[in-house]
C-alpha cells in the first residue's frame, strides 16, 4: 500500500498526466466538432486581427459550405508580431494551413519560401473565375478581374503568379469632424498645406475638460512613415534629375549613394532642405513622446477625442468608425499639399504622391495542402466579384475586384494614378542604415538641427557607405551561382519539351537570363565604375541641361 510520502512524490506527475489527458481529449473533441466524419477541413492562416476580418471569413465560409456541404473552413488568426516566426515554423514543419497569408518577413526570405513551399498559380491567370458566372466578369480572364491586374501576385524573381490578394489598401488622414468644429469652428477639413498648419495651431490653443492641451495629430513610430512618404518625401522628387543614372524613372539606394559619393548631390540641395523643414513643421504637431508610442496608443488617443487628426490606412477605417459610433463623426482627408505659389514649397510639388493600385491581403496555396483543389476553389470563391464585394463590406475594406461597390467613406482611398514620389534613400547596407536611423531619430525628436544631421551623417555616409556597397556587391555575386542553377533547370525542361510548350519555356528562359544575369551585370559594372571615379559623370544630371545647352536653346527660341 503506497504511503503518504509516496503519493506526495507522485502527485505532480499525476496532475500533469491528468491535465495532458484532458487537453488531448478536448483538442480531439474540437477537431471532431470542426471536422465531423465525412467532411474536408480547409485551414486558412492570417495575421489580420482588425474588427470584422474573422467575422467576414466565418460568414463567407458558411456561404461556401451551403454550396459544398462536406467542406469546413477553420481560421488560424495569429498576431502580426509573431506571424513571421509562426509562418516559418509551420512551413518547415510541414504543418502549414492550406491557405496562408504571405508576408511579415523580408522579401528575400519570402521569395525563397514561395519557391519552396507554395504552389505557382500562373495557370489561373488566363482562365475566367467560375464563381463569376452570371456577372459582367463571367468571361473575363482571372488576372483582369483585379484592380491591379494581379500585379501584386506576380513574383518577378520566380516569373510566376504566386498569391491572390483579397483587398486593396491606401492611406489617408482620418479626422474628428465633431471636435474640429468645436475647436476651430470649421465645417470642413483643410485641404491646403498652409491652411492645415494654421488649423493645427488653432487646435493647440485649447484644453480638454481635465486641463490638458488638445493635440492636433495623434501619431507614433508606426504612423510616421505615412506622413513622410505621402507629404514630405515627395518634395525630393526634383532631385531625380541628378541621380537617375540608368534613366529608369526611379532612384535606388545605390544611385543615391553614388550621387553623394561623387559630389553630384549634397545635403544642401534645396529640395532636401525643404523636405526636412516640412517634416519638422508636421512633427511639431504630434503629441509629446510620439516616437516611443505604439500604433494602439496613438489610435487610443484619437478615439478618446484628445486629438483631431490621425494618419492611417483603410484597414483601420471600420475600427475607427466603431469606436466613434454615438460619440463623434469621422471624416477622411487627402494629404494637404502646398499651392504652386507657395514661396517655400511650391517649386518642389508637381502633384500628389503617386500610389500604385496595389492589392493586399495576399494568400498562397501551400504545397503540403491535403486538399489543394478545394482550398484553391475556396480562394476563387473569395475573389469572385459579388463575394469579394460582400467580404470587404463586412470588414470595412476596399474590394480587390473591379466593378465592385464600397463604403462611401472608402472612396477617398482611390489611389492617385498620376503623381510623384520621393527619391531619398540614406542607406546602402546594414551599417549605413543603423547610423542613419540613429542620427535621423535625433532630428525627429528635435535634439539636433538639419545642419547638425548633415555634419554627423554626411561624412560617414560618403566614406563608410563604400564598405556597405562592396558588401552588397559580394552578396550579389554569391547569388549568381543560385541564378545559374535555377536557369539550368529551366533550360533542361525546355530541352525535354516539344512544340508550343517548349517554345514558351525557351521564352521564359531567355527573359530570365536577361533580367537576372545579363542586365544586372551590366548595371552593376557601370555602378562600380561610377563609385570608383572611372566614369566622367559631368557636371549635370541625366535630366538636366548644361549652361551651354541652355544658351543654345535660348538662342534658337529667340531666333524663332
Amino acid at each position: 500500500m503506497p504511503t503518504l510520502k509516496t503519493l506526495r512524490a507522485w502527485l505532480p506527475a499525476l496532475v500533469i498526466g491528468i491535465a495532458f489527458l484532458w487537453s488531448s481529449l478536448y483538442i480531439l473533441a474540437r477537431h471532431r466538432e470542426q471536422s465531423p466524419p465525412g467532411t474536408v477541413t480547409i485551414r486558412i492562416g492570417h495575421w489580420q486581427l482588425e474588427a470584422g476580418v474573422r467575422d467576414g471569413f466565418n460568414q463567407l465560409a458558411r456561404e461556401y459550405q451551403r454550396i459544398h456541404p462536406n467542406v469546413r473552413v477553420v481560421q488560424d488568426a495569429i498576431p502580426e508580431a509573431t506571424y513571421g516566426q509562426w509562418m516559418t515554423t509551420q512551413l518547415m514543419g510541414g504543418t502549414a494551413p492550406d491557405l496562408m497569408e504571405i508576408g511579415m518577413l523580408p522579401d528575400s526570405i519570402l521569395i525563397g519560401y514561395q519557391a519552396r513551399y507554395f504552389v505557382p498559380l500562373s495557370f489561373l491567370a488566363g482562365r475566367p473565375n467560375p464563381y463569376n458566372k452570371g456577372s459582367a466578369l463571367e468571361r473575363t480572364p482571372f488576372r483582369q478581374t483585379f484592380k491591379d491586374g494581379m500585379r501584386s501576385g506576380y513574383v518577378p524573381e520566380l516569373q510566376q503568379y504566386m498569391r491572390i490578394g483579397l483587398a486593396q489598401f491606401g492611406e489617408r488622414i482620418f479626422y474628428n469632424k465633431t471636435l474640429l468644429k468645436q475647436l476651430t469652428g470649421r465645417d470642413r477639413a483643410p485641404t491646403e498645406y498652409r491652411e492645415f498648419l494654421a488649423t493645427c495651431g488653432e487646435i493647440k490653443r485649447h484644453k480638454t475638460a481635465d486641463g490638458k492641451w488638445y493635440v492636433p495629430i495623434a501619431s507614433s513610430k508606426y504612423h510616421l512613415w505615412m506622413w513622410e512618404m505621402l507629404m514630405a518625401d515627395i518634395l525630393t522628387y526634383p532631385a531625380l534629375a541628378k541621380m537617375d543614372f540608368n534613366r529608369d524613372g526611379n532612384v535606388d539606394q545605390f544611385e543615391h549613394y553614388i550621387a553623394f559619393k561623387t559630389g553630384r548631390m549634397t545635403f544642401e540641395h534645396p529640395a532636401y532642405r525643404a523636405r526636412f523643414k516640412m517634416f519638422r513643421e508636421i512633427a511639431d504637431n504630434f503629441q509629446p513622446g510620439w516616437s516611443g508610442l505604439s500604433r494602439d496608443e496613438a489610435l487610443f488617443q484619437f478615439a478618446q477625442q484628445r486629438a483631431v487628426f490621425i494618419s492611417t490606412g483603410s484597414w483601420d477605417a471600420r475600427s475607427l468608425q466603431a469606436q466613434a459610433e454615438g460619440r463623434f463623426e469621422v471624416g477622411v482627408l487627402d494629404y494637404p499639399r502646398p499651392k504652386p505659389e507657395d514661396p517655400e514649397y511650391g517649386q518642389f510639388v508637381s502633384g500628389p504622391a503617386y500610389e500604385m493600385p496595389w492589392t493586399g491581403f495576399p494568400f498562397g496555396l501551400a504545397r503540403t495542402s491535403k486538399h489543394p483543389d478545394i482550398a484553391l476553389d475556396f480562394l476563387l470563391f473569395l475573389s469572385s466579384q459579388k463575394v469579394n464585394e460582400r467580404f470587404n463590406r463586412i470588414i470595412g475594406w476596399v474590394p480587390a475586384i473591379v466593378r465592385t461597390q464600397m463604403d462611401p467613406m472608402l472612396q477617398a482611398f482611390d489611389p492617385h494614378l498620376e503623381g510623384v514620389y520621393g527619391v531619398m534613400f540614406f542607406f546602402v547596407g546594414g551599417n549605413t542604415q543603423v547610423r542613419w536611423t540613429q542620427d535621423y531619430s535625433l532630428f525627429q525628436i528635435g535634439q539636433i538641427s538639419y545642419e547638425d544631421l548633415a555634419k554627423r551623417f554626411g561624412p560617414y555616409y560618403r566614406e563608410q557607405g563604400l564598405k556597405d556597397y562592396e558588401e552588397v556587391q559580394r552578396d550579389w555575386r554569391r547569388t549568381i551561382l543560385i541564378d545559374e542553377s535555377f536557369l539550368s533547370g529551366i533550360r533542361g525542361k525546355a530541352l525535354l519539351l516539344r512544340g508550343q510548350a517548349a517554345q514558351q519555356q525557351w521564352i521564359k528562359y531567355r527573359a530570365l537570363t536577361a533580367s537576372r544575369l545579363i542586365l544586372p551585370e551590366v548595371s552593376h559594372a557601370r555602378q562600380v565604375q561610377m563609385v570608383k571615379g572611372q566614369t566622367d559623370l559631368g557636371t549635370v544630371g541625366p535630366y538636366e541641361y548644361s549652361p551651354e545647352v541652355l544658351k543654345r536653346i535660348q538662342a534658337r527660341l529667340g531666333g524663332a
